[in-house]
């Protein structure tokens, strides 16, 4: 099972990250994330008629709430002062020493030897992909604190996934509650403009917002089937594909050690 967990994370980072590179290239980015997580959250409205609500892990639920809106508006503000190749990595590659450290202390998820050695290497990427004239302080602390966050919500979606009825009922609802109140709450932040950039961007966000919602459904299901500590650092693949979208697509530029920080 944890092979087939193991193939789950990787394609969770690889989607994880064209979904990234739909809100860097957006204009306004707050309201393409409220329109990417309202598009997720109607998207599995459906679902949550066929699984029972998550009964014993509304706490987790609530939780993962709160951190996902510090999340996404960290993320945001780091995707609006920095290159999405400079920030990118770095969010991402802190992500998975925070959250296994959460899985070890709060869930009792085992730490082996291997895998400490890999996370120290995950370490040294992020001091080679801070390195470079477009991560300013500024772009760094929000992509740190990002990254923070990452691995606080990712402790507390395995958490929930593990107690509630079934995987599956604690994600649809994860993604109704997300998109309703999140993705709710930044567009009547935003407003009229909100209204404006949704009729001519609605169609790439709803993508996005799909794509999200099968990249971290993926993530969860993988979280109820093996350890965090293991599985966590598997989805920060997506920091490659992140840094070859940008480059490829966003027409960003990266030096060699950005790259080499990515590729470790």
């Amino acid at each position: 099972m944890i092979e087939i967990a193991a193939l789950m994370m990787i394609a969770s980072g690889a989607i994880h990250a064209v979904v990234n590179a739909v809100l860097k290239s957006g204009s306004d980015k707050l309201a393409s994330r409220a329109l990417i997580d309202l598009s997720g959250g109607i998207l599995v409205l459906p679902a949550i008629f066929f699984f029972p609500a998550p009964q014993g892990a509304w706490g987790w639920l609530a939780g993962s709430l709160i951190v996902h809106a510090i999340y996404f508006l960290a993320l945001v503000r780091a995707f609006e002062v920095a290159d999405m190749s400079a920030a990118y990595p770095v969010m991402r590659g802190t992500a998975p020493v925070f959250a296994a450290l959460g899985g070890v202390v709060i869930l009792g998820d085992a730490m082996t030897l291997p895998v400490a050695v890999g996370l120290g290497l995950v370490t040294t990427g992020i001091l080679l992909s801070a390195i470079g004239r477009n991560l300013t302080h500024a772009a760094f602390g929000y992509s740190v604190l990002t990254g923070l966050a990452v691995a606080c919500y990712t402790v507390l979606d395995a958490g929930g996934v593990r107690a509630a009825p079934t995987p599956m009922s604690y994600i649809a609802w994860a993604f109704f509650v997300f998109g309703a109140v999140i993705g709710g709450a930044f567009g009547a932040w935003r407003g009229r403009a909100f209204i404006a950039y949704a009729r001519g961007n609605w169609r790439s966000c709803v993508l996005a917002g799909g794509m999200g919602v099968v990249s971290y459904g993926l993530a969860m299901l993988a979280f109820s089937l093996g350890d965090l500590p293991r599985l966590a650092p598997l989805r920060e693949s997506s920091i490659l594909f992140a840094l070859l979208i940008a480059i490829l697509f966003l027409g960003e530029k990266a030096g060699r050690l950005k790259i080499a920080g990515g590729g470790r």
